[in-house]
């Protein structure tokens, strides 16, 4: 478990702060939890610096050797190389937003050594357990039905779009948060194609297939969706409701997990590792899986490599008569 800061947030009136958050949450496209931890980021480092350098945070004069000192008291803390990385990720994005703002001429994290990531290779579902686990919603939704007071009819409206949402994960490899946002006019079924915002604004194009299309239009009927370009895809519990958000997929899939027997500690997210290693695994070359996953740079699809490898390896472990 990571340290925790040892004192209370500072309650300094931090009004730059303030509006790098806002600006998060309203003026792009990030996840809930991208704006949550970048606020816990924001709020340890303000304590920090009041306790370690006796002074309220002011984020226009921070420099780059107050960041040295933080990242020392980190690393003392003993916290982990990923952890300090996401938090010097929220600063960065703080200082380069004080910078186009005008606040500043120049971000004082820029080019700051960090302690090195170890490279991990990506978790990800077998093939053969992907049926199972996509069948796993209606399965629960039957042994729920069989189970329930007769009285009391168990609604399928939920079972539905579960399935249909770990459809489309598996079918587009989109993020969890890409799937949670998507609204009726990004997707296209006359030509099997979703119009994907991604990370930063990026737009791409990602085709679905035929499985996962046709959960989403039997999630519809059930629930008679308006079918407003403006609608979500997925809403979170009833039609008048806002759309599903990540934590509620990520609780329901805990369940279908543990009926269907795999992994427990299996993501949302690792639904996507699928994607592209499944890809990589029957062919598919790595720029197109770039593109579909949305990755900037290559290196960040280049991983999926090191897993495909890894397959073979064991394939000819276990084939070669002189392996």
């Amino acid at each position: 478990m990571q340290p925790r800061p040892v004192a209370e947030p500072s309650t300094h009136p931090d009004p730059l702060a303030d509006r790098f958050l806002l600006h998060l949450e309203s003026g792009r496209n990030v996840s809930e939890y991208t704006v949550r931890n970048y606020r816990q980021t924001v709020a340890e480092f303000s304590t920090w610096h009041q306790q370690q350098l006796g002074r309220p945070i002011d984020w226009q004069s921070v420099s780059r050797d107050e960041l040295r000192l933080y990242l020392r008291w980190l690393g003392r803390r003993e916290y982990h190389a990923a952890s300090i990385s996401l938090r010097f990720s929220a600063l960065r994005t703080l200082f380069k937003w004080l910078v186009r703002e005008g606040l500043r001429t120049s971000s004082p994290a820029r080019q700051l050594r960090l302690p090195k990531l170890p490279r991990r290779l990506p978790r990800f579902l077998q093939e053969s357990d992907v049926p199972s686990l996509l069948a796993a919603p209606l399965t629960e939704l039957a042994r729920q039905r069989q189970a329930a007071d007769p009285d009391k009819p168990v609604s399928p409206d939920l079972f539905l779009r579960d399935r249909a949402v770990l459809e489309l994960l598996y079918s587009s490899g989109l993020r969890i948060s890409e799937a949670c946002q998507l609204t009726v006019g990004q997707l296209d079924s006359s030509q099997r194609l979703l119009h994907i915002r991604g990370k930063g604004r990026k737009e791409r194009q990602v085709p679905i297939g035929e499985p996962a299309l046709a959960a989403i239009h039997e999630y519809w009927k059930a629930i008679h969706h308006p079918g407003t370009r403006e609608s979500p895809v997925f809403f979170s519990r009833s039609i008048d409701s806002q759309s599903v958000r990540p934590g509620e997929i990520q609780t329901r899939l805990k369940v279908y997990l543990a009926a269907t027997g795999l992994d427990p500690a299996l993501t949302p997210h690792k639904l996507r590792h699928s994607f592209a290693t499944h890809l990589l695994n029957h062919g598919a070359d790595l720029r197109s899986v770039q593109e579909l996953l949305g990755h900037s740079r290559l290196q960040s699809t280049e991983i999926y490599t090191h897993v495909s490898a890894a397959r073979l390896k064991q394939v000819y472990d276990a084939a070669h008569p002189r392996a």
